[in-house]
């Protein structure tokens, strides 16, 4: 399998935006969530309003009974700027002679020996059907998988372009929950 192509290639990264002004949009009344990523401000549960169509969408696609999980949508800058400041302090504190220049910043998916890859060859059967489900469900709607976290799925932003082939992405960076560049519903 060729090596996946990751999210700060410049084959991503160089893609440009054209936001098609969409609106963050609640989910909980849409998908069963967990809030087990909210920080206390319900950003977690906001997606733009084209997502979480393709979501309530990919649900007609799973066997009957089944239902999508709906973990962490929107991320906000700052909250996304500390989980990268504790992982940073955690991996310093871990290996104090570690100096900038020596830290390969290309890293493989923690701690998992490569069982978070969509398509791992070391995990079992039951979890292969279950991840085949979601390739299915969710890629009859237009969604696109990281391959690096099989639960990492995505519509709209400049992964997706690359990976469809879209001249651009159709969203952008989203401000903030509460009076971000993005209207909230």
């Amino acid at each position: 399998m060729p090596e996946p192509i990751l999210m700060s290639d410049p084959r991503v990264t160089t893609i440009p935006v054209t936001d098609c002004g969409e609106p963050l949009t609640d989910v909980r009344a849409a998908l069963r969530t967990t809030s087990r990523e909210d920080d206390g401000t319900g950003a977690f549960a906001h997606l733009r309003e084209g997502v979480l169509t393709r979501l309530t969408a990919a649900e007609q696609h799973l066997p009957a009974g089944l239902r999508l999980l709906f973990i962490e949508g929107y991320r906000p800058p700052a909250l996304q700027r500390r989980y990268f400041e504790n992982y940073s302090a955690t991996l310093r504190a871990a290996h104090p002679d570690w100096t900038p220049e020596a830290v390969h910043v290309a890293a493989t998916p923690e701690d998992s020996d490569g069982a978070c890859y969509t398509h791992a060859a070391n995990i079992g059967a039951e979890a292969r059907a279950n991840r085949r489900l979601l390739i299915d469900a969710l890629g009859a709607v237009g969604l696109v998988n990281y391959p690096t976290e099989w639960w990492h799925w995505s519509y709209g932003d400049r992964y997706w372009a690359m990976v469809t082939g879209a001249a651009c992405a159709l969203y952008g960076p989203v401000g903030g929950v509460a009076g971000g560049t993005v209207p909230l519903r």
